[in-house]
């Protein structure tokens, strides 16, 4: 990959203090990294549908989840700020 030279200035100290040697070698745990998260976050809403699909757990009714945060709501506005 082509970087603009300040971009592969901050990439080489940046992997010189991480203790990665090079540039490419920060950039590849940088994307392996991204790709580790992207995979886990793309998991969990099918992961959560699956649950839900087998009966494993049960939705909650949305008049109570909209009772639940216009609670909440209104509790934030009774405290004083900075309490």
């Amino acid at each position: 990959m082509h970087f603009a030279p300040d971009v592969e200035t901050q990439l080489k100290y940046l992997a010189r203090q991480s203790g990665r040697g090079t540039a490419d070698k920060l950039v590849q745990d940088v994307i392996a990294g991204y790709f580790d998260e992207l995979t886990q976050t793309r998991e969990m809403p099918d992961s959560r549908y699956d649950d839900l699909k087998s009966g494993r757990v049960k939705p909650i009714p949305r008049d109570e989840v909209i009772a639940y945060f216009r609670e909440k709501s209104e509790a934030a506005r009774r405290t004083p700020p900075g309490s």
